[in-house]
């Protein structure tokens, strides 16, 4: 029953991340001019290089599978640390703020200008990726996981 719960809870919590994260991928992009397919295929980008944009839709795929991949690695860390910290599920609030800040700490100052070296931050992209996907991330980690005994 508890391997079922923890799946549970990496599954909804994965997906609430994956959703939410890419949305606010798609609204940058659309700021930036960017079409869906092309920004999907920058995120494939980071393993292909720039064959990806040659790959039409299936580099896109690539892309948006390498993103879920992603936010599956980065809540099932979230939901390992919290069986051994217990804040991280008492105080879903402030853990989920600190764990998107690092998230993003890690992301955009050391993988995407690894991968990317012209890659750039904006102050807008911080806060708009914190609002819409880490913190609801947290909500439904604490939803769905039973409290540390």
């Amino acid at each position: 029953m508890n391997n079922f719960r923890a799946l549970r809870a990496i599954v909804t919590a994965g997906l609430v991340v994956g959703v939410l994260d890419i949305s606010s991928a798609f609204v940058i992009w659309w700021q930036r001019g960017v079409a869906i397919q092309r920004g999907l295929q920058g995120i494939a980008a980071g393993l292909l290089g720039t064959q990806s944009f040659e790959g039409g839709l299936a580099t896109a795929g690539l892309g948006l599978a390498i993103h879920f991949f992603v936010a599956f690695v980065v809540v099932s860390i979230f939901y390992l640390t919290s069986r051994k910290i217990r804040f991280l599920t008492k105080r879903p609030f402030v853990s989920g703020v600190s764990f998107g800040i690092g998230v993003y700490m890690v992301m955009y100052w050391i993988v995407l200008p690894t991968a990317f070296p012209t890659f750039r931050h904006r102050l807008s992209n911080e806060i708009l990726e914190l609002a819409i996907s880490h913190l609801p991330d947290r909500l439904a980690h604490r939803i769905h996981c039973a409290p540390i005994l």
